[in-house]
């Protein structure tokens, strides 16, 4: 059995500010060491209930987070950007679950560290026409491809989003927002037993329920994002597909997979114009 782990900063136990998360804070260091930790909670998870192989793919901002010396020996790492995928690199229907580490809730939430991919400035995102941040984005994405994400780790609100989009997918909180950068949050010793042993639970099982992994799905969807700058909105409309919506809203319909990596151009786009930091 092969399980793919994408993992997530701002849902990592005890990290609630940017200064946790973002090169060159002053706890960023403490940061990687904690989401080190929670990754190889879940990979023990999944190796307890039967994973022959584990890939982790480090997603977080430059994704060069995970302390490469210290993680679980049996994992594969996916590692650096860009990335073509982003956050579900190198997934595709070989693998038989995803498990996801570290993830936050959606852009106006009131989540630990809520945003949409690019702090600020993604305002909202729609999949025909359902409210959507990360969680359900990498969710939808790994479902076309047939891959069922089986587990959720993060904060409370991460929890609920995914349940809200997927209640058979297994969840445990390492923390309670508060606000957008306060939690009360879980011992690190329970948080991490925690994730592994619904992890363990997930994947034994997934094990036991292969005959109903989703059918891959190659039909179009539609893709809806709105910017805080008009300028990102009137420059993507130049790519073939693309419509805006409103000033700052554009649509664009394509397969998932597909769709995701689109996205990835997007955000390339919003980068190069804007240039600024999130969480302001």
């Amino acid at each position: 059995m092969r399980v793919y782990v994408s993992a997530d900063m701002e849902g990592v136990t005890g990290l609630v500010g940017a200064e946790d998360v973002q090169m060159g804070g002053r706890d960023y260091e403490r940061g990687r060491a904690m989401m080190t930790e929670d990754v190889n909670a879940a990979v023990s998870g999944a190796l307890q209930g039967g994973a022959a192989e584990v890939l982790v793919n480090d997603t977080h901002s430059t994704m060069r987070n995970l302390l490469v010396d210290q993680l679980h020996p049996r994992v594969a790492l996916v590692r650096g950007k860009p990335k073509p995928m982003g956050m579900v690199q190198d997934l595709d229907a070989d693998f038989d679950a995803m498990v996801c580490v570290g993830y936050h809730s959606r852009a106006g939430t009131l989540g630990v560290l809520s945003h949409n991919f690019m702090g600020h400035e993604i305002e909202d995102m729609w999949l025909d026409e359902r409210p959507m941040g990360e969680i359900g984005f990498a969710h939808a994405t790994a479902t076309a491809l047939g891959v069922p994400v089986v587990a959720l780790f993060g904060d409370d609100a991460a929890c609920e989003e995914m349940r809200a989009w997927d209640d058979t997918v297994l969840t445990a909180p390492v923390k309670y927002a508060r606000d957008r950068f306060a939690a009360r949050l879980r011992p690190a010793a329970e948080a991490r037993e925690a994730i592994t042993q619904t992890t363990a639970d997930a994947v034994r099982r997934t094990e036991a329920r292969t005959a109903q992994r989703p059918a891959p799905d190659t039909t179009p969807h539609t893709l809806a994002v709105r910017w805080q700058s008009a300028s990102v909105a009137q420059q993507l409309a130049g790519i073939p597909g693309v419509t805006r919506h409103d000033d700052r809203t554009v649509t664009t319909n394509a397969p998932l997979p597909a769709l995701f990596r689109l996205f990835g151009v997007f955000m390339s786009v919003a980068y190069a114009l804007t240039g600024q930091a999130p969480y302001c």
